[in-house]
């Protein structure tokens, strides 16, 4: 009777260990038969660009760490009523690898000759990471292209909080890159992108292997991390310089914002932070996530968004 017992409570016990394990529930999709996808031309190589539905233009931009398919959910959802436009961003995912032109004002004269190429005026945008700084100079150089803002959990090169956020031992990463930083990466992708996963969400066992292996493998194509690092983190110094410069010439954004944080992470800390760069932000706070809103907490993330953009 008393081994029963031990049996029992041993079993206990180890389902209680591997309870994290089940919640999770951020495996990659493939997008619907509503999307088709394309090999855009853009300076100096192809944007792989995500399209489906049509209504209201919504571009989705991703950061590190992920690719245009972290939007996969919300992507679905929105495609009823919604052109969805989802890229990989320069450098990254299936996009083609450019020596240059990582500098993000770049990028957002690449994707405003996307929407004209797709013949789109303007588009309601939501972006996350790397994403935001690609959105801000699109939003900031093409302000009648951008009719709304969601943007999640990073701050912008140059304002707000940078140079404060630039000296947090959590942003080695910005400087870490060369020759050396690529071969001691090559094969240990996984384990590079796990630091990241693990140390910025508030519960790691939310961002399930699947996930990670998908993402890993993307990071492990040639050319990857070099254009993640030297390329898009590279850049930085310049998007900051890039970033004064225009908010000094144009000043805040009009547009609708909503700012999201996740509560472990930037939280409501977000809304003043592009509060600084922009007149009329709200914010918005995921309960129970870190950084990584659209793995950790997708069903809250995809509720605030809708709720913002359809208003």
């Amino acid at each position: 009777m008393g081994r029963s017992r031990f049996v029992v409570a041993a079993l206990c016990a180890l389902l209680l260990a591997l309870a994290p394990l089940h919640r999770a529930h951020a495996a990659v999709h493939p997008y619907s038969s509503a999307f088709k996808t394309r090999d855009m031309p853009v300076t100096g190589g192809t944007q792989y660009v995500r399209v489906g539905g049509k209504g209201p233009a919504v571009l989705l931009l991703h950061g590190f760490g992920d690719t245009g398919d972290m939007w996969q959910p919300l992507a679905d959802r929105l495609v009823k009523d919604h052109l969805v436009i989802v890229p990989d961003l320069r450098g990254m995912g299936l996009s083609s690898h450019p020596e240059a032109g990582y500098e993000k004002v770049a990028q957002a004269r690449d994707l405003a000759a996307i929407l004209d190429a797709l013949k789109v005026k303007d588009v309601q945008l939501v972006t996350h990471d790397i994403g935001n700084m690609v959105g801000y100079a699109l939003a900031v150089q093409f302000p009648e292209r951008v009719s709304k803002w969601v943007i999640m959990d990073a701050p912008l090169p140059g304002l707000g909080s940078w140079d404060k956020q630039i000296t947090n031992p959590k942003t080695w990463h910005f400087n870490f890159r060369g020759p050396d930083v690529e071969r001691l990466v090559a094969g240990r992708e996984r384990i590079l992108l796990d630091r990241f996963y693990n140390d910025l969400s508030a519960d790691p066992a939310r961002i399930d292997e699947q996930t990670r292996d998908h993402y890993a493998a993307l990071y492990a194509r040639p050319g990857a991390i070099h254009d993640a690092f030297s390329g898009q983190f590279g850049a930085f110094a310049q998007d900051a310089k890039d970033n004064q410069a225009l908010f000094a010439q144009k000043g805040k954004l009009k547009m609708p914002v909503l700012a999201i944080g996740g509560d472990h992470s930037y939280g409501a800390n977000m809304q003043a932070e592009i509060g600084s760069v922009a007149e009329n932000v709200e914010g918005g706070v995921i309960n129970a996530s870190g950084h990584w809103i659209m793995e950790e907490q997708p069903e809250q993330a995809m509720q605030m968004i809708e709720a913002f953009l359809r208003k």
